[in-house]
């Protein structure tokens, strides 16, 4: 049976640096928590100029992003079958695009012609929803290769809520803790007993949908998201991971214990609100966590591209190496919630 891998990886981070401390003193209302200790985000990156002095956006940092992966495989541009972009925010310029699409702009700028193209939006799932999407086209036979990026320029939500924010529980408050970035994940169907997705499994829940909604700001011309905190993170949500994979392991023969996972990545959203889940998934699955890695302390939350952020930075600091099985969690808007389990080869980052 074919199975996928991930056969490269690539990131890409906007130079400029944002402080958590300098973003809530622009704040009009005093800042009614500490953000920093509640959510665990010190600095997080913005797109502004890149090394050559041209302006970055959404579509400039994802292509950096396949690029960069592109130049960790042993594949050329040429040799994609598929190219697949998650962006939540497609901000070109300064325009939003909707048409054409991202994907295929990136396939063109990359010089990937023969690649058939599309665009996925799941929320900060995206790119989660793309390796779904591509892991099972290549286990169909369909293709053999394919990219997933992502490019995320969503900081102006947080201009927005900068600007707009009167009251001390703000539903705007979350907007505060997000930064630029963009990602890519190169699959092919060269997996073995050794190396490869495990399996991946993506679920919603339509009952939490208006928890977290992105949509043009009501008050004025800028982008906003609006997310009710405390509904949104509470036990019943986050049951919504622990029961889908305990029951998907259950029906495998095996449970959480069995599977021998070496690190976990969690979405990039609230440190403090990471080690409750994993409480609460110790209790779940009646076993100890392996260790999470993260990089919200330094780049806060990077939307749909944050999974694949921590583990290129895991990879490149070789905290995380060849023979390691990782298992990736997603938090989004919807909401969906699910799990993501591969062993890594040898990459080059």
């Amino acid at each position: 049976m074919v199975r996928p891998r991930i056969e490269a990886l690539g990131s890409y981070l906007p130079g400029k640096e944002v402080s958590t401390d300098e973003l809530l003193a622009q704040l009009a209302i005093e800042s009614p928590i500490d953000l920093e200790r509640v959510s665990g985000v010190k600095h997080r990156r913005r797109c502004d100029m890149d090394e050559h002095g041209q302006p970055e956006d959404s579509f400039t940092v994802a292509l950096a992003a396949a690029r960069t992966a592109l130049a960790g495989s042993r594949y050329d541009a040429t040799d994609l079958d598929i190219v697949i972009s998650c962006s939540i925010t497609r901000i070109r310029g300064e325009e939003f695009w909707v048409e054409p699409s991202f994907a295929l702009a990136l396939r063109n700028e990359l010089g990937a012609h023969r690649a058939v193209h599309f665009d996925v939006s799941n929320a900060c799932a995206g790119m989660l929803t793309g390796v779904l999407v591509l892991d099972r086209m290549i286990r169909a036979g369909i293709v053999k290769r394919g990219l997933v990026v992502s490019g995320e320029y969503i900081t102006p939500i947080a201009d927005t809520a900068v600007r707009e924010m009167s009251e001390k529980y703000d539903p705007q408050f979350a907007s505060l803790t997000v930064g630029d970035g963009a990602a890519a994940v190169l699959l092919d169907d060269q997996g073995t007993d050794s190396e490869g997705i495990d399996y991946i499994e993506l679920n919603t829940s339509a009952a939490f949908a208006q928890l977290c909604l992105g949509m043009p700001s009501d008050r004025s011309s800028g982008i906003a998201l609006y997310t009710d905190n405390r509904a949104m993170h509470n036990e019943s949500r986050y049951l919504l991971w622990t029961t889908r994979q305990r029951d998907f392991l259950a029906e495998r023969g095996s449970d959480f214990t069995t599977e021998g996972y070496d690190h976990m990545i969690h979405h990039q959203f609230s440190g403090p609100a990471v080690e409750l889940i994993n409480k609460i998934a110790e209790r779940e699955f009646d076993a100890a966590m392996p260790p999470s890695s993260a990089v919200l302390e330094r780049y806060g939350n990077t939307a749909s591209t944050s999974h694949f952020v921590v583990l290129h930075d895991a990879v490149k600091q070789q905290r995380i190496g060849s023979g390691a099985k990782v298992l990736m969690v997603p938090a989004a808007s919807g909401v969906v919630a699910g799990f993501l389990s591969v062993t890594l080869g040898e990459l080059r980052v």
